[in-house]
């Protein structure tokens, strides 16, 4: 018996050979029809036998793409049209979107073996793509993803070209970026004052360059990278001078997954990552082969490798004595992704030898991906480039939400029916060109996503940028969401928990109920309210932000806050040569003379980080945390140093004793090492004790723990952590799909905002009955 049915499919079905697919099925099952992407996603009419349609519906669930992400699909009767075979139809622009935007995808191994085929048309072509790789979101102006909506308009095909992309049984069957050396975008070479270096081969020149020290701007999917011999230590110290950044560690490319164990402990999930479409930055242990110049990484235990993931990259490596390059941001310090040309020309001039460029436009930056496995689990510090702007799906609808996010780290996110779309990276909003560069992106997704602006979510913070921002947009209503609930609501909506659950957030800065600075904090509610059922100690910041600049200030302040005169002679016997700065902190402190209070995990990382020598200035966000916790043996549980508990309103951590034995272990002359260990299993115990107090005057609260916030990157401290709660009955999670940092706020105020407005619209249905 023949039938026929209409088909619509959600999710990620654009840009991945969906429509092909799907034809290829019809083929397959001898059913006639059509195929069509809308702003639905894509619809398909079948008509033939109901056995066919059936596997055919089979299939399409089972055997999608694998770029593909099936959502939805919604199958009802239709009328027979009694069509005489299958086509793929030109796609209908109208309608509401439900599109989820195709991501950016590392090159495929398909396209690899024909770009390194001497016989094959495409032979070292750098911009060789199909339907299951290649370039995206970073090329789209407007929706539906098809070419003439792309930086790819300007680049009419060639007739092989044009032959592949409307030929329904080839893989490259309407993928848009579909291109070749006689049609296609083509490389340049150029010196550092931008004109063009006369070169036949501008990649060959290029690995000619960097053999010689070079160092190089390349343009690639969604921005620029700056690039040296990683195993050249001058070359490496000159890109750092040059670039001014010092210490941060710089990003490693490696030629091949073989190469990547020459540096780091690598495990079946690293590698997983690392050859994944995503292709991301990978935090890995360096091992003891590790064999890169000094200045990568200088002081690290770690490393962040990623493979080549663009056909240009791997012609990079064609030279075997090149195995590891630098592949850093371009921008400079503060300033957002580098990624139009001109733009490149002029805040690199002085630093590069020489640019790599390309004349396919980039329209939507996006930074590299960072991961790590912590713990066992998958731990992002940057969700961008690979990920971006694919949506996660909730139980709410989030329908007219918008999210500003935070202050640094900075990304938005915004609720479309049941879909979570977060936007890329952005970073910290500290001048005009990062905030320009958010209301780019911002405009760009609110535009695509097409939802209504009827609730604007932003950070209680009042001196964030974010609060002068939103007054831009025309959003029915404004809803501040306090910093460290955010942090607690992303990971309760990302594990799907029901009812209420402990929040153990361990962060920099977030601003407080009570005006101070959280950032040590154990809370008990759910993503619409929240009880604080104990924090940190305060302490007092003397110059608030220089504190953070310079810890040896904020540790100096602590020992004096905590210690009276012994704490200060505490401070200048380790800080011998700041006595007359120490002594105006204290008359800061006495008069509180520009004080803030903060009780915060990353103040108090960057305290024992000064005093033990480890970091006494910052010259990057989170440095003295990280060398601090790049010194600590994972495999070692450590003895802690005593602590309070102080039985207040709210209960308070209590570290004066710690801090107080640390500082002599200093300057006894202890193994640092040893003493950050004994630091960070303090902490542990710290939190333990106090949970287990809690668990006592509480004996009814659910056992679910949330663990979120920057510090909780920590890899001694998730562990150790999420053990000793295991061990005590409790179930515990930690983000997996956003980033524990700030880069997740944005999610997590939209879902403190979703269940706050469904509570209300319960209180309101309750109220009418």
């Amino acid at each position: 018996m023949c039938s026929a049915v209409r088909i619509a499919v959600r999710g990620r079905v654009q840009g991945v050979g969906f429509r092909p697919f799907v034809f290829q099925l019809a083929c397959k099952y001898q059913l006639n029809g059509t195929v069509q992407n809308n702003m639905d996603g894509v619809k398909i009419h079948l008509e033939g036998a109901d056995e066919s349609i059936q596997s055919f519906l089979s299939d399409l669930k089972n055997k999608a793409p694998r770029l593909s992400k099936i959502n939805e699909i919604l199958v009802e009767k239709a009328e027979f049209l009694n069509i005489t075979e299958f086509t793929i139809i030109e796609s209908e622009r109208s309608g509401t979107s439900m599109l989820v935007i195709p991501i950016d995808s590392a090159v495929c191994d398909d396209c690899l073996t024909e770009m390194n085929d001497p016989d094959d048309f495409r032979y070292q072509y750098p911009f060789i793509n199909c339907t299951q790789c290649g370039p995206r979101y970073t090329i789209i102006e407007e929706l539906p993803y098809d070419r003439p909506y792309t930086s790819m308009k300007g680049f009419p095909m060639c007739e092989e070209c044009r032959k592949e992309y409307e030929d329904p049984t080839n893989r490259r069957h309407h993928a848009q970026p579909i291109a070749c050396p006689k049609c296609g975008p083509k490389v340049r070479l150029l010196l550092k004052d931008g004109q063009e270096v006369d070169s036949e081969n501008p990649i060959k020149d290029s690995i000619k360059h960097l053999k010689e020290g070079k160092i190089l701007a390349i343009k690639g999917i969604g921005g620029y990278h700056l690039c040296c011999d990683a195993q050249n230590e001058i070359a490496v110290t000159t890109l750092r001078n040059r670039k001014k950044r010092p210490l941060r560690p710089l990003a490693v490319m490696a030629s091949s997954l073989s190469s990547v164990e020459d540096l780091g402990e690598i495990g079946r999930d690293e590698r997983e990552l690392l050859d994944s479409p995503e292709s991301s930055i990978v935090i890995l242990k360096k091992n003891k082969q590790y064999k890169l110049a000094k200045s990568v990484a200088p002081g690290m235990d770690t490393i962040g490798v990623m493979l080549p993931y663009t056909p240009l990259h791997h012609l990079l490596f064609t030279d075997p004595e090149l195995a590891f390059l630098v592949m850093t941001s371009a921008n400079p310090s503060g300033m957002p992704i580098l990624y139009k040309d001109e733009e490149a020309l002029q805040y690199l001039a002085g630093i590069t030898d020489y640019y790599l460029v390309h004349n396919r436009e980039i329209l939507h930056p996006v930074d590299d991906s960072v991961v790590q496995i912590n713990d066992g689990k998958l731990d992002f510090f940057r969700r961008s480039r690979g990920y971006v702007p694919d949506p996660f799906t909730t139980n709410k609808d989030v329908t007219g939400i918008v999210a500003f996010g935070g202050q640094q780290k900075t990304t938005f996110t915004i609720g479309r029916n049941e879909q979570i779309f977060v936007g890329p990276h952005i970073g910290d909003l500290e001048n005009i060109e990062t905030i320009n560069h958010y209301q780019d992106e911002l405009d760009h997704l609110l535009k695509w996503i097409d939802t209504p602006k009827s609730l604007a979510v932003i950070d209680a913070h009042p001196g964030y940028h974010i609060q002068k921002l939103v007054k831009e947009y025309d959003f029915t209503e404004v809803m501040e969401v306090q910093h460290h609930h955010a942090h607690m609501a992303a990971c309760i909506d990302e594990h799907q928990i029901c009812g209420k659950a402990y929040g153990i957030i361990l962060d920099g800065t977030g601003y407080g109920l009570d005006g101070n600075i959280w950032g040590f904090e154990i809370y008990y509610g759910d993503a619409s309210e929240f009880e604080r059922m104990a924090h940190l100690h305060y302490t007092p910041l003397p110059g608030s932000e220089k504190c953070i600049r310079e810890p040896w200030r904020n540790a100096a302040a602590m020992l004096i806050a905590l210690h009276g005169e012994q704490g200060l002679d505490l401070a200048k016997a380790i800080f011998a040569d700041k006595v007359l700065e120490l002594e105006i902190l204290k008359r800061m402190m006495e008069r509180n003379l520009n004080i803030v209070y903060a009780g915060t995990c990353g103040r108090l990382f960057d305290a024992v980080s000064a005093i033990c020598g480890v970091t006494k200035v910052s010259s990057y966000d989170g440095e003295a945390a990280i060398q601090l916790a790049e010194l600590v043996d994972e495999a070692i549980i450590f003895e802690p140093y005593p602590f309070g508990l102080l039985e207040k309103e709210v209960l308070t951590i209590d570290f004066r004793s710690m801090l107080k034995e640390i500082a002599l272990d200093v300057l006894a002359g202890k193994d640092v090492s040893v003493l950050s260990g004994r630091f960070h299993e303090t902490v542990v115990q710290a939190i333990i004790s106090t949970m287990k107090s809690l668990s006592e005057k509480y004996p009814n609260a659910k056992k679910d723990v949330v663990l979120s916030g920057g510090s909780i990157h920590n890899r001694y401290l998730r562990k150790r952590i999420t053990a000793e709660l295991r061990d005590r009955g409790f179930r515990v999670f930690a983000p997996e799909n956003t980033p524990c940092n700030d880069g997740g706020l944005s999610y997590g105020q939209l879902v403190v905002a979703a269940a706050k407005r469904s509570a209300n619209q319960c209180v309101l249905e309750y109220q009418q009955r």
